[in-house]
């Protein structure tokens, strides 16, 4: 008798179970159709039909060093700072004296090869660590017109992260009053694990009215235009790809003698689909 019980409320147990997943912690099943990716398979330089290169210290574009975020790096194209091995994107974060900074890595973007409007943006990566290491995989909105500057062209930063905090990675977007320190963002912490010990996928989903932001596939943020205190100008415009390790800077502030180089960013690939 007390057999015949249990297996029934064993059943319904299982069923309960099934019928109270959430499924809105679940990406959207609709994004299958990959539109643009970058598997990073052949070696060398980054695919050059895909990616060009930041140079420099943005001083030439901002009008101050640091790309108007007081970083220390100088962004290079060497193989020293950027390469493909082994299936791998590698973004190397160095100590040296170069051209006047005391830092060099990379920043590489689609800017004009390939830019796009709402779908699924996710890339699978593993992070670098330390005080004053800030690595980003983030979209910009297109200024090639030169008519309209940041924050009103939009970025959204599917993937940002303060090295000295190995375990929380920053989802956010900025655009007219909500930018720099008063973006829309959220958090998302590993409780078993790090970010620079393991592969994990950063990704959003972008829709009209919504952004989410997903963890391996875990959903832990969503920003609508509810939520923002201007303009939601995620509408309006065509955005294209950026990885980049920056050194220091006002999210992170400068490394100190706990800090390790070189630091590395891998990135196994980036992914682009449609709805």
């Amino acid at each position: 008798m007390k057999i015949s019980l249990r297996i029934p409320l064993a059943l319904f147990m299982v069923t309960l179970l099934f019928v109270n997943c959430d499924s809105n912690n679940e990406p959207e099943d609709t994004y299958t159709n990959i539109v643009w990716q970058d598997e990073f398979e052949d070696e060398g330089n980054p695919d050059p039909e895909k990616w060009s290169f930041d140079i420099g210290t943005g001083e030439e574009i901002f009008g101050q060093p640091g790309w108007g975020n007081n970083e220390l790096q100088y962004y290079t194209d060497r193989p020293e700072n950027i390469s493909v091995e082994d299936g791998m994107l590698n973004i190397t974060a160095k100590s040296e004296s170069f051209d006047g900074s005391n830092y060099t890595s990379a920043k590489i973007l689609t800017r004009d090869k390939f830019e796009s409007i709402y779908g699924r943006y996710e890339a699978r990566i593993m992070l670098p660590w330390g005080q004053g290491i800030w690595p980003a995989f983030w979209l910009l909105g297109d200024d090639s017109g030169g008519t309209v500057s940041w924050p009103q062209i939009g970025e959204i930063d599917i993937m940002e992260y303060r090295g000295q905090q190995p375990t929380i990675i920053h989802g956010s977007v900025h655009g007219p009053g909500y930018s720099a320190g008063n973006a829309v963002t959220d958090s998302y912490q590993l409780m078993n694990g790090r970010f620079d010990t393991d592969f994990h996928v950063f990704a959003i989903e972008w829709e009209p009215d919504v952004i989410r932001y997903y963890v391996d596939d875990v959903l832990y943020n969503e920003i609508t235009p509810g939520d923002v205190s201007g303009e939601w100008v995620f509408n309006d415009n065509s955005f294209y790809i950026i990885l980049n390790v920056a050194v220091g800077g006002t999210f992170v502030g400068p490394p100190n003698s706990s800090t390790r180089f070189p630091q590395t960013m891998k990135v196994d690939y980036v992914r682009v689909y449609e709805d």
